[in-house]
């Protein structure tokens, strides 16, 4: 008879397979943590997909980098939302930036012992308060309400049976406002700009294409509080005041209002002035005050013909040498009909001299509006006048800083969003307080959408492929194989 055949798996053997799968597995596994390790120490990261991408800006990494304290991030959101994945992604890329920075989440919906012991620490409510993000160092709180981390459009649903509209998310706003608000935890009091009125400049508050509601948003995304001000009767620049704006006046100062001005320039102060072509023919007077700085703003208005896209706006894509402009490097700015200000050489100046640098230039084939025969030629539209202490003699406020710019209206509700326009502010800002960490730019993440749009015929093919052909499919490879090998 012939031998009793061998089964082809003893208990040996599938030992021996057993633990060979479990070797294998335990070894691809440890390559794969320490090629993830060596990566991400030696390497840094990779982002595949521009949906998904959370690379923290070189602002946001100066400011996480500049963080000493510990600050404790609890994300209240309810995980099951939209945006909790891309919230969770970003705030991890602060946190592997700075090991100072932590961060916790509680599920209000599904964890309601946490969430109990969050509404306790720090007084929320249990209707309202819900989806957000709280940033805490050391009992220095501020809190993201999630509603405010995108910008959202109406719009009509397409090929809808009814008149239907549904609010489409544009914009994703969460690296501004996490990047505000850890400057916001990290320092304990907010730095004061004051916006002068009463010359018929635009209101802070107000949400017209002129006002400069969204200016004072920028302002507040790098923690500068703002306030009005008017230089009447007694009234002088507060000792508060760390940066002192004017914005598009188009009526003259008075003689009082001007002797507070250079008194607060003389001091130290720090100013932001904006022209436009409203005030070319009437002058405001400080005309004269910036001229005993070395600067000269021009009566008249740029025209480019080259760098224009209504006729009257101004491409600007030459720039200067300065910490303002240095990160536009490859942008451009969109200013509408700007006047010319420009350097005015002293013959000898003092070794003190102010140094005023221009910033940013139209094309060569630039005019003037007023004087359309001078020969076409670039024209500076901007300049940054900036005086440093001088050994032996204080100033109550530091070094004078100015920053003067021909055209107000770029940095309007309307023009804001336009080109760098946005960005320059926050270079602008940063610059004239000596903030030079925050001299990048942090600009909303744009959301983008894609739909596939379907007849109800198409879906019910798709439903039936989904949920029948396909599992059909594998079924049905998988009894051939069995046949196959029944054979």
């Amino acid at each position: 008879m012939a031998a009793k055949s061998q089964p082809s798996f003893s208990p040996g053997r599938r030992w021996q397979i057993g633990f060979d799968v479990v070797l294998r597995t335990v070894i691809v596994l440890a390559v794969v943590v320490m090629v993830n390790y060596l990566g991400a120490k030696f390497y840094g990261r990779y982002y595949l997909s521009s949906q998904t991408q959370v690379k923290l800006s070189a602002r946001s990494l100066s400011v996480v980098h500049s963080i000493t304290n510990l600050v404790t991030v609890t994300v209240y959101y309810d995980k099951t939302d939209d945006w909790y994945p891309t919230i969770i992604a970003l705030l991890n890329e602060y946190r592997s930036a700075n090991p100072n920075i932590s961060v916790k989440t509680v599920d209000y919906l599904r964890d309601a012992g946490e969430a109990q012991k969050i509404k306790d620490q720090y007084k929320l409510s249990s209707t309202k308060d819900k989806d957000l993000v709280i940033f805490d160092c050391g009992g220095h709180v501020k809190v993201v309400n999630g509603e405010a981390l995108t910008q959202v459009k109406l719009e009509q649903v397409p090929k809808a049976t009814e008149r239907e509209f549904r609010r489409k998310p544009v914009a994703f706003n969460g690296e501004m406002m996490f990047t505000a608000m850890l400057l916001a935890v990290e320092i304990p009091k907010p730095l004061k700009a004051y916006f002068l009125q009463g010359h018929g400049e635009p209101s802070l508050s107000d949400s017209g294409e002129q006002a400069y509601q969204k200016f004072g948003a920028v302002l507040a995304e790098s923690y500068i509080a703002t306030e009005p001000l008017q230089l009447l009767g007694d009234n002088a620049v507060p000792d508060d005041c760390n940066l002192l704006i004017i914005a598009g006046p188009r009526t003259a100062f008075l003689d009082s209002e001007l002797q507070k001005l250079d008194q607060y320039l003389a001091q130290g102060g720090r100013l932001f002035i904006l022209f436009n072509y409203f005030s070319k023919e009437h002058a405001t007077g400080l005309e004269p005050v910036l001229a005993r700085w070395g600067v000269n703003v021009v009566a008249d208005t740029v025209v480019d013909h080259k760098n224009t896209i209504s006729g009257q706006d101004v491409i600007v894509y030459d720039f200067g040498n300065n910490p303002v402009v240095n990160p536009l490097a490859g942008l451009a700015l969109q200013l509408v009909l700007p006047r010319p200000v420009s350097h005015v050489e002293a013959p000898n100046p003092p070794a003190d001299a102010p140094k005023v640098e221009e910033l940013a230039f139209s094309s060569p084939q630039s005019t003037l509006l007023g004087d359309p025969t001078v020969a076409p030629r670039s024209y500076p539209l901007m300049a940054a006048v900036e005086q440093k202490t001088v050994s032996g003699v204080a100033k109550s406020r530091g070094s004078t800083r100015i920053l003067v710019v021909g055209d107000s209206f770029f940095l309007g509700n309307r023009q804001i969003e336009s080109a760098a326009n946005r960005d320059f502010l926050g270079y602008a800002a940063n610059w004239l307080l000596d903030r030079t960490v925050l001299l990048e730019g942090i600009g909303p993440r744009p959301v983008k959408e894609f739909r596939l749009t379907m007849t109800r015929d198409q879906l019910e093919k798709v439903r039936w492929l989904l949920l029948g052909a396909l599992p059909g499919g594998v079924l049905a490879f998988g009894w051939l194989v069995w046949l196959v090998r029944r054979k």
